[in-house]
């Protein structure tokens, strides 16, 4: 059968400089002509974040950073760039200080330099999203994809093991979701393919041994890798139920996706066998579900959302609120049937043959 789809490659430079992210941030400061950087960064990650840009010209720092981009901080933050007039956003830390980034990039086009501290992956994509009472929008917009991402594998040393999982959890379910995305074509498939065959050895080896900086390296690669293929391929059904349960019920953005993530494969594998095969050979085993429940044993990654305070009386709300979001191109038909299964085996945090 002859080839038909349309690929589209994001522009982007990449620089993985382990051990030398205040060196490579320089060398983009210069080569953007800046003059007023907007360091973004969180409470946590503010120390660190100083440090590394101590000799650049930043002109505001920003640590009022927050999950599912809020609609109201994210304007304050906006107002705060245009009278600081930064010509250059560097966003250090994870998706949440991206997302705030981007945000403020899309309102007023300020380039972006993103130093990744986990394994998110939004610095790889042109995808925005805010959250106002409860509701999470999120949509694509070339103004605001990072012009450079600087991965530093260092930067993610001290990630407690049980947050590198649920990032690492996150960042493989950006692959697992291009496989059937509405725009999903052979080169996402492809991408995403190496990104969970990579994510899946790394995540493993991590769970091992916190400090093996190889394996946070390889991290780093394979989320990039998955973030690359989701960024081609849009949204698929599980990042749908996912910003659904992030903005209204404010969960933990990488603990909803590592939760959610086994019910949805287990939910459309049987309707799409090449991806299905993708996905089972890139975890080293016969069949996708089965392999995802063996890593997730092998990893201890959670699995329960009422771990993180999501409740069966939230299921029917949940429901409403996705049902209209699933993708028509989903390889099956998704009732409010099949939403309730996956919600209650997620809250219960069932297997995914279960």
């Amino acid at each position: 059968m002859a080839l038909s789809f349309e690929h589209r490659t994001l522009p982007q430079r990449i620089v993985f400089r382990t051990g030398g992210v205040g060196e490579a941030l320089a060398e983009e400061a210069v080569r953007a002509d800046a003059t007023r950087i907007m360091l973004i960064a969180s409470a946590r990650e503010i120390a660190h974040a100083r440090k590394v840009t101590a000799d650049l010209p930043v002109a505001v720092v920003h640590t009022d950073v927050a999950a599912h981009v809020p609609l109201d901080r994210a304007a304050a933050a906006t107002a705060i760039a245009r009278e600081a007039a930064a010509d250059l956003l560097i966003a250090f830390g994870g998706g949440s200080a991206t997302g705030l980034a981007k945000f403020i990039a899309r309102e007023t086009g300020v380039p972006i330099v993103a130093v990744p501290t986990t394994y998110a992956g939004s610095e790889a994509t042109n995808i925005w999203g805010q959250t106002e009472a409860g509701i999470k929008t999120t949509g694509a917009d070339d103004r605001v994809l990072p012009r450079t991402v600087i991965y530093d594998a260092e930067l993610t040393l001290d990630l407690p093991r049980e947050l590198s999982v649920s990032s690492g959890m996150n960042a493989l379910a950006h692959g697992i979701d291009a496989m059937w995305a509405p725009r999903t074509d052979p080169i996402a498939r492809t991408l995403a393919e190496e990104g969970i065959r990579v994510l899946a050895a790394s995540l493993h080896a991590i769970a091992s041994d916190p400090h093996d900086l190889a394996a946070r390296e390889q991290t780093l690669y394979g989320a990039y890798m998955s973030a690359t293929a989701f960024a081609a391929s849009g949204s698929g059904l599980h990042h749908k139920i996912c910003h659904v349960l992030g903005g209204r019920f404010d969960l933990p953005h990488a603990q909803t996706h590592t939760c959610v993530l086994p019910h949805v494969l287990a939910a459309n594998a049987p309707f799409a066998p090449e991806a299905s095969e993708r996905i089972a050979r890139a975890l080293g085993s016969v069949d996708a579900s089965g392999g995802l429940d063996r890593l997730y044993d092998s990893v201890a990654a959670p699995r329960a959302l009422s771990t993180f305070g999501y409740t069966a009386a939230d299921v029917p709300e949940s429901v409403e609120l996705i049902l209209p979001l699933v993708p028509p191109s989903n390889p099956r038909r998704v009732t409010a049937s099949d939403l309730e299964h996956i919600l209650f085996a997620a809250l219960e945090g069932a297997r995914c043959a279960d």
